[in-house]
C-alpha cells in the first residue's frame, strides 16, 4: 500500500521553525517529483516546495523563498521541510505530494499554525 505520512507540525510563535517529515513507503518513489503543498482555511491549496529524488532541484513558491527549504534523505524515503521565520500567513495543514505525470499521490496533511 502507497502512503506518504507527514509529521511534524504544530504550535509555533512568529519568527519560529518547524521541520515537517513526509516518509514515503509502499513503491519506489525515485523518478517521482515531490512537493509540499499548503491549504489555510477558507483558501485553495497552494503549491509551496518542490524537489526531485534524482536530481536534487528544488523550486518555491515566492511567499516561502529564502525562507523554507525542501530536502531529501534517499536512504531513508523522506522527504523534509525545513521551515524558519515563521509568518502568522504560514498557517495552514501541510501535505506531501509525490507525482510522476497522471500518477500521484497525497500524504494526509499535518496542521501548522503560527500564532503568538
Amino acid at each position: 500500500q502507497v502512503q506518504l505520512v507527514e509529521s511534524g507540525g504544530g504550535l509555533v510563535q512568529p519568527g519560529g521553525s518547524l521541520r515537517l517529515s513526509c516518509a514515503a513507503s509502499g513503491r519506489s518513489f525515485s523518478n517521482y517529483s515531490m512537493a509540499w503543498f499548503r491549504q489555510a482555511p477558507g483558501k485553495e491549496r497552494e503549491f509551496v516546495a518542490a524537489i526531485s529524488w534524482s536530481g536534487g532541484k528544488t523550486y518555491y513558491a515566492d511567499s516561502v523563498k529564502g525562507r523554507f527549504t525542501i530536502s531529501t534523505d534517499n536512504a531513508k524515503d523522506t522527504v523534509y521541510l525545513q521551515m524558519t521565520s515563521l509568518k502568522p500567513e504560514d498557517t495552514a495543514v501541510y501535505y506531501c505530494h509525490a507525482a510522476l505525470g497522471s500518477d500521484e499521490y497525497w500524504g494526509q496533511g499535518t496542521q501548522v499554525t503560527v500564532s503568538s
